[in-house]
């Protein structure tokens, strides 16, 4: 098979042992996330790649902002370095939470750890991140 052919073997930047076009690429494509954790994942990979149009089509309606820009201005640019899931739950039959650490770099400066504790609500099938708490 030629190169031009062959499925990407990119690894998925959310940390799970898959390539990016069998995890969240599919999600980024269109596929709906199956759960909340799929999703929180899916929005890591969006940062990392840099695509604010799917990070704005799974934020709840109630919740999303008007505009997301995550171009930042040369030597400010966010690189980030790994996601940690600690702990992924339902709270209901349409509605699950997320707790998660992240690790990014902000130009040339050192590493920061983020924590979060994200909120999901599901509608129709699809789920939406909703908040952090």
């Amino acid at each position: 098979m030629n190169a031009a052919r062959r499925p990407t073997l990119e690894p998925c930047p959310c940390g799970r042992p898959l390539a990016y076009a069998a995890c969240c690429g599919r999600y980024h494509a269109g596929e709906p996330a199956p759960d909340a954790e799929s999703l929180m994942r899916s929005r890591y990979s969006a940062y990392v790649r840099c695509d604010a149009d799917y990070l704005l089509r799974t934020w709840h309606a109630s919740t999303r902002p008007a505009e997301l820009s995550l171009e930042a201005p040369a030597g400010a640019r966010t690189v980030w370095l790994g996601l940690d899931v600690q702990r992924a739950a339902s709270t209901g039959p349409d509605t699950a939470e997320v707790e998660f650490r992240a690790r990014y770099r902000v130009g040339g400066g050192s590493a920061v750890r983020m924590s979060e504790h994200s909120r999901f609500v599901r509608e129709e099938g699809q789920w939406y991140y909703l908040d952090a708490v």
